[in-house]
């Protein structure tokens, strides 16, 4: 009997240990800043679709800073790449504490798209430098076993905007703050901004000691399979991935996945407010509730792919999460909530499952078709501005189709590889019929 290769080895475990954190990290950062949109719309007074810019900028970030990432990893190394991930990440959360005091939207905007590029760098970085942890076979599994720590760092993020955030948010409406004096609004937005800095500069304190801690160790992960040596041209790297059918739908799959994702969990506060009332913090209790199904839910994901093809599974978990989502615009009561609450337990498996399949294969072009995926996380920036634009037309539950229509086109790639699955497997099994009967 063949001894079971481990997912991570006893070589590898304490910097396997070290990324996970660092997954945990970016977590805490996306999820602090889903419930920003409606804080900021408070404080600033100003449209959901405004709003939304706080999402703009930080997936934006995620773009432009993906090739960057792509053009250190093969210069150097996946750690170089984690550690400039890291620190320019630290220097964005930092930036929050003079946001603070000038009070300008602007100035948390580019607070906000510092914080983002640096993860940008650091997920780029950290997600092939796990799948490069051990043999091809595992590397999906792996990832997500990865990928199963960042819903720790999602549901620590929620709740320190829950309990930091939410709380300290002045009850006045837009018509009181408009009758305060200049002074009276100037204090209150001062108290506001204050409690938005505190969480985000501590998490700044905490990627500097990961940061100190990843570089003084050893990392022994061979990366010649991967390595750029400078006979390898980038323009050739790029072409063969644009003329790659299976990773040019992964990327478009992960696009539509990251925006569903940023999506539901944007205006999941609103919508829980629209369908059962209450106020911002009981709408933070929902969202609560959903990284606490999203974090469960990767841990049995990650357990299910022994038994069910990632890409089958993929499939039937977006095909369920559309149909929550139609749930959702036709009953805006409790049911609407549990299935807004449900539809987490779908995205748990998405972006590691997606991200693992669309590099399957790619061999020496995997760096930069890391880049690309990670890039695809541009979504969660552009498919918010039309739920966005919807809620302010129409109303917050009609948005939840943008979603639903996502999770259907992600649903199509699963069911792409699962039929150049069945072709690939075919195409083998007839080559080896033919060796056989030569031989």
């Amino acid at each position: 009997m063949q001894k079971r290769v481990p997912l991570v080895s006893r070589e590898t475990l304490i910097p396997f240990i070290l990324l996970t954190i660092c997954f945990a990290a970016w977590g805490v950062a996306a999820n602090m800043t889903d419930p920003l949109v409606k804080v900021f719309s408070k404080i600033f007074t100003m449209s959901s679709l405004q709003s939304a810019l706080v999402q703009f900028a930080y997936y934006g970030a995620y773009f432009c800073l993906a090739i960057p990432a792509a053009f250190i990893n093969k210069r150097f190394s996946y750690k170089t790449g984690v550690l400039t991930g890291l620190g320019c990440a630290a220097a964005g959360a930092f930036l929050f504490y003079p946001a603070s005091q000038t009070m300008t939207y602007g100035f948390f905007l580019l607070a906000l798209f510092v914080l983002a590029g640096g993860l940008s760098i650091l997920e780029t970085s950290a997600n092939p430098y796990v799948m490069a942890m051990g043999c091809e076979q595992s590397a999906t599994r792996r990832l997500n076993l990865a990928q199963a720590f960042n819903p720790v760092g999602t549901n620590l993020g929620v709740f320190l905007a829950a309990t930091l955030i939410l709380p300290n948010l002045n009850q006045a409406s837009a018509e009181q703050r408009a009758s305060m004096s200049a002074a009276e609004l100037k204090a209150v937005i001062g108290a506001e901004l204050d409690a938005v800095m505190v969480p985000y500069v501590g998490m700044a304190v905490v990627l500097v000691v990961v940061w100190i801690a990843i570089a003084c160790i050893k990392t022994p992960v061979n990366e010649s399979t991967e390595q750029s040596s400078e006979n390898i041209k980038l323009g050739a790297s790029l072409k063969r991935l644009m003329h790659n059918r299976h990773y040019r739908f992964g990327v478009l799959a992960q696009f539509f996945n990251v925006g569903a994702q940023t999506c539901v969990w944007t205006f999941t506060i609103q919508y829980a407010m629209a369908a059962i009332g209450g106020n911002e913090v009981d709408g933070g209790q929902v969202l609560q509730y959903s990284m606490i199904v999203f974090l469960v839910s990767r841990f049995v994901m990650t357990w299910l792919m022994q038994y069910l093809y990632p890409a089958k599974l993929l499939m039937i978990m977006s095909l369920i999460a559309a149909g929550l989502c139609i749930v959702m615009t036709q009953a805006p009561n409790t049911v609407g909530v549990v299935s807004l609450v449900a539809i987490s337990a779908c995205l748990s498996l998405m972006f590691p499952t997606i991200y693992g399949i669309a590099l399957e294969g790619l061999g020496e072009d995997t760096k930069l078709g890391a880049a690309g995926l990670v890039m695809a996380i541009l979504g969660g920036a552009i498919l918010p501005l039309f739920q966005a634009a919807i809620i302010d037309s129409y109303s917050v539950v009609v948005s939840y189709v943008v979603p639903a229509l996502c999770f259907l086109l992600v649903a199509g790639y699963g069911l792409f590889d699962i039929k150049n699955k069945a072709i690939r497997t075919t195409t083998a099994n007839t080559a080896n019929s033919a060796a056989v009967t030569v031989k």
